[in-house]
């Protein structure tokens, strides 16, 4: 069953490439965090968000939170990726799709290819409860920007 807003973040822990494991649920809690469930690197869409990303970086960095994304690709993809379009954060790979199932859904069938994560974000404020959640069916449909933008501001920071 999907989370949802106001609920606890369940805790992960995924690679971002092989044997190299980031411990999310250790920052869930302590500090603001976006995670960012993307179908499949290398496609156009993701490779757009992406890159949207990178590209105004500046700007979520400026917003003290810890950006991840989350990719059902296997280690060796998400890390070749990451290099590639020089992501500036961490992609994960949630290859065994435990933590896309938790938080975004998978799709049944996605253009013949079953368990597909879903693109969606989803904003986890410091306390460790989820502030925003976006899920989208069309894997065509871009991540709003402006309204994770949005949902960070309104969680603010604890000193």
């Amino acid at each position: 069953m999907p989370i949802n807003e106001g609920e606890q973040a369940p805790k992960f822990e995924l690679p971002q490439k092989p044997k190299d494991m980031v411990n999310v649920g250790d920052l869930i809690g302590k500090q603001r965090i976006v995670l960012l469930f993307f179908p499949f690197a290398f496609s156009p869409v993701c490779t757009e968000e992406m890159c949207h990303f990178r590209d105004t970086w500046k700007q979520w960095e400026s917003l003290d939170a810890k950006i991840f994304a989350i990719s059902i690709d296997s280690p060796f993809v998400v890390d070749r990726f990451r290099e590639d379009q020089q992501i500036p954060f961490q992609i994960l790979s949630d290859f065994n799709k435990e933590v896309s199932s938790q938080y975004g859904g998978l799709h049944d069938d996605l253009i013949g290819l079953k368990g597909v994560a879903k693109r969606a974000a989803f904003v986890i404020a410091q306390d460790g409860t989820i502030a925003y959640k976006w899920v989208t069916e069309d894997p065509r449909v871009q991540v709003p920007f402006d309204e994770v933008r949005a949902a960070l501001d309104s969680v603010a920071v604890a000193n």
